[in-house]
């Protein structure tokens, strides 16, 4: 568990209300203005698979695989049964709402399968003045509808894993009943929700508060009413449920009597009564399942969960009969009983069948039931068979997420991994009894054998989490080398080095082994070097390790204070000195010390506060920084002494609101003494700040009105200070912004539909990827972002080759990739990894594909995946012959010319000698020549027509004539034109946005004078043609341009005469203030083009469009004019 912000006293006022009712609008959304300027990006999570508290399944029992997953604090999430992933549902959810992602119920509607409800908010404590809502979807949670509720809703507090609150009358779908905390009582809505009202008939609040048994004291509200339970059979469809069930959360006083806490009504709810003859053990009744034979099945616990309970018992109530009967797989009163009972399901098809699970079996593990016959008898999945023995019912396969040994090894009679913790759910499939899902403090398991179990044989569990990202992140960095461009720190769950964003961690890091990574560093001068620290169980355990090879392998440091047997300080926060040389730490509550001896020995420093936020300069080994109340700190000697430099920054502890920022600083890459600070509180100092004197003052950025986090990554084009990326308030609209001019300008970089609740955890740009920046949440795990207008995807050349398996012929096969500044994490054929060294070679840019390994290869077609650690991943498809024993064919000559010039015109002729084969085809890549067409076959002599040639690109074009047999041999043609003007310009040019539909053009442009002589930059125009698709008006953008932005106009004009690959042009021209080119010199221009009504362009077929380049190339296609005459390029 997790909070949001720093934990403040706050009054919390709670109105008396009986009858609230909502405005029925959409989800609250950040709203557009025109002083933000946006841009695209793609959104998508680094993959961990869980991580997080994924608190209950819940299949709708009117529709077959519709299935939604709630979580404690990210969200809910639909399960796609024929991807196996989970799809997030509440991503627009925004910053001031943050509060909403916590998911304390969830009802999916039986009837009207498209109704789902979410009773949203995540704490009823001071960590926040927001109450609850009602979320309402009529699209399965594709959309959502807000209803404010008078009260708050508490997702992430105790008894969080007790229910369903929330539920739908399965007989009249617009009746709704909500179990409430804090003393709210029962609700009820009679119009889907959209507006609530208290049962007043049922005068229940529960007595029970956590924080008289929680050592963590944040909840010190009633738990309240906790389940909500229809009997269908009390009524017609089309008529309310008259009889209905509720959960309350009542304990015995201290000598009294234990009080009843399941209630009922059979008239529709205006009189209520405790049941008769109910359990009066003091245990709090967790679940309240009716199965369609009238029995009311009941797990209790005597603790709340979902980290609670020590013991419990499982009964039912015959609805028909009134009789209770225990039903405990291991009755309270046995010495075996250590657990309470948590989760409870009932086969629909089956209603004598169920399954129970433990809360919290801590040791050895955790344990599920099932039962056949009504609870008369039970089996388990697993049981002991002396000590330590155990015989396991079921197997586990965790191979979706590796890292869930926690780098533990099996130490029987304790299993790694373990079946789970705070198992507070389980679900059997209502249309399927062998599939079963359950949720852990971890991941998701799903079974789709549970009958086996039934036949003595074993259930197959495995991980069903992919798609859930439930962390909270803590601290974030991306190195400037090393194959992983991002390593994570993360509450719960360690952290990750992630070597490929699109693949799930084998393992997190380890040795030590922290609960949570509070903060991290790396050398920036030495950048294999890095220093964590981190959160442990009280004891002497290290909080701080260190690594020497880029997070690969790791060693445990010397804490710097003394820690005793129950010490529970944790790991606060960690500064690396540039050249690695020295770590600072400042542990909560402790002295901050220096190290130079790797973390073996420490000095504490003098004159910075305890819990200071600290860092280091990026440039100067021996400058570190610190921050404390409102005033900024630094030493010039590695740590050792600390002076007071700037003050009068934001302190947002002495402020009142619970929605606060602590203050937080980076120190930028490159330049010593420049620093970025972030932070503060609502109503108070809150913003973004710079210092360019090592923090002797600093400079509030006016268009920032308030920051969260900063971070820097890898410099725009023409552009040599670092992209700085923000989660900030700018111009009335919050998001996650970009400058790339020193925060001059900020472009928002999210969307409404893309907005993660409170994004103050952490974010960092990519210092090899520009545009690329990694975004912290507090529950929504790690989003990246890569902008549509960059091409981010690795590239590899060639895409197909061919393999001769023939002794005589065989030769490896040399791939060049275009990383665009991600990493290879490997090369597979199909799901075989290919061994790195062995299989293949790596030397920078180039790939070898051993033949060796090619060799092995079956005769055929063989698709090697290249694996790159962000992106799109690329395929070479290699054909695998073997012409051992056959004759080759060949070809002759084997490279000629051929000049685009009209007057130079000419077929080119080849002669073949066929050796016994036949020529079945000529290819030009993929592309199949015609014959008869493009070419002519007259005996052993083909003739390539000039019609053909004159169609083909500048450049070498390769046919590949394919013979029956053998080897196919490559005319490598050479392809010129002596017609295209050469003047003193030359342009380059490439498209930064590649995808072949896309809302923005991305041309990017480098205009070279080639002369000996300057040019008046507004003598020169250039030309880029293409398809408009439609009649929307367009408009052009210069981004950014050397020659100054607000000098680069652009108009577009249509084409007289329209060609199939261009119907206008953009035509862009400079101001006189742009002044000369001199000779040599170049002009940039970064542009886009878009419509009016934001639809988008089809770009694959048009004539300027350069689909292959990754970087500016010589492009005729884009021609030049200076004073109206073109001197460069090919006009179409």
């Amino acid at each position: 568990m997790i909070k949001g912000r720093n934990k403040t006293i706050f009054s919390v006022f709670m109105a008396a209300v009986l009858l609230f009712t909502s405005a029925a609008g959409p989800m609250p959304q950040a709203s557009a203005s025109a002083g933000v300027t946006t841009e695209p990006y793609t959104w998508q999570n680094a993959q961990i698979g869980g991580g997080g508290y994924v608190v209950d399944i819940v299949f709708n029992q009117g529709e077959k695989d519709l299935i939604y997953a709630r979580t404690d604090m990210g969200g809910a999430y639909r399960f796609n049964s024929t991807t196996d992933r989970w799809i997030p549902l509440t991503d627009t959810i925004g910053f001031d709402d943050w509060n909403n992602l916590g998911c304390d119920s969830i009802a999916a509607d039986p009837v009207d399968t498209n109704r789902v409800y979410i009773a949203a908010g995540t704490y009823t404590n001071n960590w926040t003045a927001s109450n609850g809502c009602i979320l309402r979807s009529e699209d399965k949670g594709d959309t959502w509808k807000v209803t404010k509720l008078p009260f708050k809703v508490g997702a992430n507090m105790m008894g969080r894993s007790m229910g369903e609150r929330l539920a739908v009358d399965p007989h009249s779908n617009n009746v709704l009943y909500m179990g409430t905390r804090s003393g709210n009582g029962l609700w009820k809505s009679t119009d889907y929700g959209v507006t609530w009202s208290r049962v007043t008939s049922f005068t229940e609040v529960g007595d029970y508060a956590p924080t008289n048994d929680d050592s963590t004291l944040y909840d010190n509200t009633l738990t309240g009413v906790v389940w909500v339970t229809f009997d269908p059979s009390s009524s017609q469809a089309g008529t309310p449920c008259q009889t209905i069930y509720a959960g309350v959360a009542n304990k015995a006083k201290s000598g009294g009597t234990a009080e009843n806490t399941i209630f009922y009504t059979t008239n529709g709810g205006a009189t209520w009564s405790p049941l008769k003859g109910q359990p009066t053990a003091g245990y709090f009744p967790h679940h309240g399942v009716l199965s369609s034979d009238g029995i009311l099945y009941i797990t209790y616990s005597n603790g709340v969960g979902p980290y609670d309970g020590s013991k419990g018992d499982v009964w039912k109530y015959n609805t028909k009969t009134a009789a209770w009967t225990q039903i405990s797989p291991v009755p309270s009163s046995s010495e075996d009983n250590y657990y309470g009972y948590g989760g409870i399901s009932v086969d629909a098809k089956n209603p004598g069948t169920l399954i129970v699970t433990t809360l919290n079996s801590w040791w050895p593990d955790a344990n599920i039931f099932r039962s056949t016959d009504g609870g008369t008898t039970w089996s388990r999945f697993w049981k002991w068979n002396g000590y330590p023995d155990r015989i396991l019912n079921y197997t586990q396969d965790i191979s979706a997420s590796p890292w869930l040994t926690f780098g533990k090894q099996p130490q029987p009679p304790e299993p790694s991994p373990k079946l789970g913790w705070m198992m507070g759910n389980i679900s059997i499939d209502p249309f399927n009894s062998d599939r079963m899902f359950y949720s852990t403090g971890a991941t998701v398991y799903m079974a789709d054998n549970l009958t086996a179990l039934d036949r003595g044989g074993k259930v197959n569990l495995t991980v069903k989490s992919l798609g859930i990202e439930q962390t909270a992140v803590l601290s974030l960095i991306s190195p400037p080398s090393g194959t992983a461009h991002l390593v994570s720190g993360l509450g719960d769950v360690t952290g990750f080095v992630h070597n490929d964003l699109k693949a799930v961690p084998k393992m997190m890091m380890i040795t030590p082994n922290f609960s949570s990574t509070t903060s991290m560093d790396y050398a920036e001068l030495n950048p294999t070097k890095y220093v964590r620290v981190g959160n442990t169980d009280a004891g002497t355990a290290s909080r701080i390790g260190i690594s020497y090879d880029t997070g690969n392998n790791w060693s445990a440091g010397t804490n710097c204070w003394s820690a005793a047997s129950n010490d529970s300080t944790g790991g606060g926060k960690v500064a690396m000195s540039a050249d690695g040389n020295t770590i600072l730490w400042a542990p909560p509550g402790k002295t901050p010390s220096y190290s130079t001896t790797s973390g073996s020995s420490w000095t504490a420093c003098t004159g910075l506060p305890a819990d200071a936020a600290i860092a280091s300069d990026r440039v100067n080994p021996k400058k570190f920084y610190g921050f404390s109340g409102s005033t900024f700190y630094v030493s010039t000697n590695s740590g050792a002494t600390f002076t007071a430099a700037a003050t009068g920054l934001p302190d947002p502890s002495s402020s009142p609101s619970p929605e606060t920022t602590p203050v937080s600083f980076k120190a930028m890459p490159g330049i010593e003494g420049d620093i970025w600070l972030t932070g503060g509180s609502e109503g108070y100092d809150y913003g973004l700040w710079h210092s360019t004197n090592s923090g002797a003052a600093f400079t509030r950025v006016s268009s920032v009105e308030e920051a969260d986090a900063v971070g820097f990554g890898m410099a725009a084009p023409g552009q040599s200070y670092m992209a700085l990326y923000i989660s900030a308030q700018v111009n009335g609209v919050r998001g996650i912004f970009r400058s790339d001019d020193a925060g001059a300008s900020w472009v928002r970089i999210n969307d409404d539909a893309h907005q993660y609740g409170r994004t103050n955890m952490c974010i960092t740009g990519d210092p090899r990827i520009y545009g690329r920046v990694y975004l912290g949440t507090n529950g929504r795990g790690i989003l990246y972002g890569d902008s549509l207008n960059t091409e981010n995807s690795s590239v590899i050349s060639p895409t197909t080759a061919v393999f001769d398996k023939n002794t005589a012929n065989q030769v490896d096969i040399t791939v060049t990739m275009t990383l665009n500044g991600n990493t290879l994490s490997n090369i597979k054929n199909g799901s075989v990894v290919l061994t790195n060294g062995k299989d293949y070679t790596v030397s920078g840019n180039t790939v070898t594909i051993k033949k060796t390994y090619l060799a092995a290869l079956a005769v055929g077609t063989a698709a090697l995946t290249f694996d790159f650690s962000a992106g799109t991943d690329r395929v070479l498809s290699i054909t695998v012959s073997d012409t051992t024993g056959v004759n080759n064919s060949s070809i002759s000559p084997t490279a000629a010319a051929f000049d685009k010039n009209t007057a130079n015109q000419a077929d080119i002729p080849v002669t073949m000698t066929l050796n016994g084969n036949t020529l079945t085809k000529i290819t030009n890549g993929s592309v199949v020549l015609a014959a008869g067409t493009d070419y002519a076959v007259s005996g052993n002599a083909v003739t390539i027509k000039k019609v053909y040639l004159a169609n083909q690109p500048v450049g070498t074009t390769n046919l590949t004539f394919d013979f029956s047999a053998g080897i196919d041999p490559v005319l490598a043609v050479t392809i010129t034109n002596s017609s295209v003007s050469q003047g003193n310009l030359e342009v380059q040019m490439y498209n930064s946005g590649r995808t072949e539909a896309l809302n923005s053009l991305s041309p990017q442009f480098k205009i070279v004078n080639t002369g000996t002589a300057s040019i008046a930059l507004s003598n020169v125009k250039i030309r880029y043609y293409f398809t408009k698709e439609g009649s929307a008006s367009q408009t052009f953008w210069c981004d950014w341009s050397n020659a100054g932005t607000a000098n680069v106009v652009g108009t577009f004009a249509d084409m007289a005469a329209p060609k199939a690959t261009a119907d206008c042009y953009l035509e862009i021209s400079f101001q006189s203030a742009a002044g000369n080119l001199a000779a040599g010199d170049c002009v940039y221009i970064q542009s886009r083009i878009t419509k009016s009504d934001w639809s988008s362009y089809t770009q694959a077929n048009d004539y300027s469009y350069n689909s292959t380049s990754t970087a500016y190339t010589s492009w005729t296609k884009v021609p030049a004019y200076v004073s109206g005459s073109l001197v460069w390029g090919i006009e179409p």
